[in-house]
């Protein structure tokens, strides 16, 4: 699913994100869990402030934000 993604772009352009949204939903970035290379994009997975966990992809080539997964943790409690 295409998203619109605010990153922080220090030495390099959209080098981590910080802010996105789903849909009308915004959500902060808390922490950045994990980052690594894919053959397509560079993926980070991160805790949102909603406290739930979203991977999301940036396609360097197309510079296009994606998000690729997202878990729920108030359905995993349930």
């Amino acid at each position: 699913m295409k998203i619109q993604v605010e990153s922080y772009s220090g030495h390099k352009l959209n080098e981590r994100p910080i802010k996105f949204w789903v849909a009308e939903t915004a959500f902060f970035v808390e922490s950045i869990d994990d980052q690594w290379r894919g053959v397509d994009g560079v993926y980070f997975r991160v805790r949102a402030d909603d406290g739930n966990t979203y991977i999301l992809r940036y396609a360097e080539d197309t510079d296009v934000w994606t998000l690729e997964r997202s878990s729920d943790r108030r359905q995993s409690n349930q």
